[in-house]
């Protein structure tokens, strides 16, 4: 039998087929980690479901930094063991996406009064190279002051004393669950958005399924799970109160803060890294016409769904760049948008913000529920690894099943690019061929980026379309539109301009010029009744608005 499709319109298949199975893994959260436990889980053989409440990365895996990173930071904390093993994941995480995961060198200035002087920063950045294994062609090169000014002309040169270069990669958070969770559901799983876990079900004690609560059509069924994980991030504590265990060890929310401008505003040759006040480093990033500042680190107690950037954000933000940045003079009228992300820290007593460890822990409550909370984007294969290797075990002993190893470290996704330069050759044929549908260079290279090889697919369906319309210019919105709806469930607009294409956030000024396009899309393919759409409407309007409503 084959497969449906993983569209928005078979919704309803999917729901009715949880009803009626025996799982062997049902994961709670579609963020990175549940998408990482439900690819490794599905890859080893295991029956598995995937269910969130909001859409997939909807919550912190979408407002990330956007870098996978191994955390230079944490050398000043000591956390050695972090430092290594999310900077060698570095390097498998981008063998297995080369198009979504994209060196970046990143510059980091040495200054009057900073965190770091020179000699401390080449002997952290050299000590960071070894734990991470980095190459030999990306290991820190130190610079002079004179070498750094022509790296980055817009330095102030009254602070500077010298600089450095080394390697980061960066990504887009929310692609990179898509992505996980497509090959994820390729590999026989079954994965849901909008589908809320409203309670649990015991015999003598222990969890035996998930009562859970289609958003759309109030439809309920009861999902039987031999284990049931516990993947949801900020609310990871509200699901273990749900179980009545949340005891011991609790989540200490912090949030982090990124502000957007036009490239123009802020037109930045390369990444930066820079002190900024209070002792913490900075990024600014370039990306897709624009560049991004962030990150902020302070204690979070708010709402959990969307948090907000407020005008201490802002502010903060501001006095950093334009204490590094020579004759910019941002201010709050540049901002092209923005983005609030809370990070799922385990509890220390005594410690700040940015003093929390970022490392993982498991917890297991005396029903049988495992939960997963901590660690950082880059980590998350082995954060899944870890937790399937605990399941896979168990499993083992009472059903007739060898034991799997993990995968994951070998398995590609978006269609199995092997190189940068596979990467490279693929988005130049696909442009060469694109050129009579009037997308440029950056609009193919940016396809490639978001859907790999199935970026061919998007340019097909976009040909075929626009033999079929008038406005032959549309051809490329509905095609990846209706990509959006037919392979990575895109319910609603917001799925579609957040976290499918990033727009909300680097191209939001064009978000209303489609928005009536797109709504038309999903009424016609997806069966989602007038009502649940104009909502759809709304939230994402109440977004456009809150990326610069400070």
């Amino acid at each position: 039998m084959t497969r449906p499709s993983f569209s928005a319109a078979n919704r309803s298949l999917f729901i009715d087929h949880l009803n009626t199975q025996q799982l062997d893994i049902l994961v709670i959260g579609g963020g990175i980690t549940g998408a990482g436990i439900a690819l490794d889980a599905s890859s080893r053989g295991l029956k598995v479901a995937l269910i969130d409440k909001q859409d997939f990365a909807a919550g912190t895996s979408s407002r990330s930094t956007k870098l996978i990173h191994g955390g230079l930071r944490y050398l000043k904390q000591m956390e050695i063991g972090l430092v290594m093993e999310v900077g060698r994941e570095r390097e498998i995480v981008y063998k297995n996406a080369p198009h979504l995961v994209i060196p970046e060198k990143m510059l980091l200035p040495v200054i009057e009064g900073g965190s770091l002087g020179k000699f401390s920063t080449s002997i952290g950045l050299y000590v960071y190279d070894m734990l991470a294994g980095v190459k030999a062609g990306e290991r820190r090169k130190m610079l002079s002051k004179e070498a750094t000014i022509k790296q980055e002309p817009l330095l102030r040169t009254d602070i500077l004393k010298a600089g450095a270069l080394y390697i980061e990669y960066r990504t887009d958070d929310s692609r990179l669950v898509i992505e996980t969770i497509k090959e994820a559901v390729n590999r026989g799983a079954t994965c849901i958005n909008y589908m809320n876990c409203e309670g649990f079900e015991y015999d003598n004690g222990k969890i035996k399924s998930a009562k859970a609560k289609d958003i759309f059509t109030g439809k309920e069924i009861n999902i039987k799970a031999d284990y049931i994980i516990n993947a949801t991030g900020p609310w990871v504590d509200e699901i273990r109160e749900m179980d009545n265990s949340l005891k011991g060890k609790r989540l200490h929310l912090t949030k982090g803060v990124h502000l957007v401008f036009n490239y123009e505003t802020l037109p930045l040759k390369q990444s930066m890294y820079f002190d900024a006040p209070g002792g913490r480093m900075v990024f600014a990033i370039p990306r897709d016409g624009c560049t991004y500042l962030g990150t902020t680190d302070t204690n979070y107690t708010d709402q959990k769904n969307r948090p907000q950037v407020t005008q201490d954000d802002v502010d903060y933000l501001l006095k950093a760049a334009n204490g590094m940045f020579a004759n910019r003079k941002l201010s709050q009228s540049d901002i092209v948008s923005s983005w609030a992300g809370l990070r799922p820290l385990i509890h220390e007593d005594g410690k700040s913000p940015s003093e929390l460890s970022r490392k993982d822990e498991i917890f297991e409550s005396p029903s049988g529920l495992l939960s997963i909370a901590g660690g950082k984007l880059t980590g998350y294969r082995k954060m899944s690894e870890r937790i399937t290797n605990l399941v896979m075990a168990r499993i083992v002993e009472y059903k007739v099943l060898p034991f799997k190893a993990c995968e994951t470290k070998h398995i590609p996704l978006a269609g199995g690019f092997t190189s940068s330069a596979e990467v490279e050759s693929f988005t130049q044929k696909l442009f060469n061929e694109a050129k009579q549908l009037n997308y440029t260079q950056a609009g193919i290279q940016k396809l490639v980026q978001r859907y790999g090889k199935k970026a061919q697919e998007v340019v097909n369906n976009a040909y075929t379309i626009s033999q079929q319309i008038e406005k032959r210019e549309t051809a490329p919105l509905l095609a990846e539109i209706d990509y959006g709806i037919q392979n990575e469930m895109v319910c609603m607009p917001a799925d579609f301009f957040i976290r499918r294409t990033g727009m909300l956030y680097f191209d939001r000024s064009n978000i209303n010029l489609q928005q009536e396009i797109l709504s038309s899309a999903l009424q016609s393919s997806t069966g989602l009744s007038e009502e649940i759409l104009k909502a759809g409407n709304v939230e994402l309007n109440e977004e456009l608005n809150a990326v610069v409503g400070f």
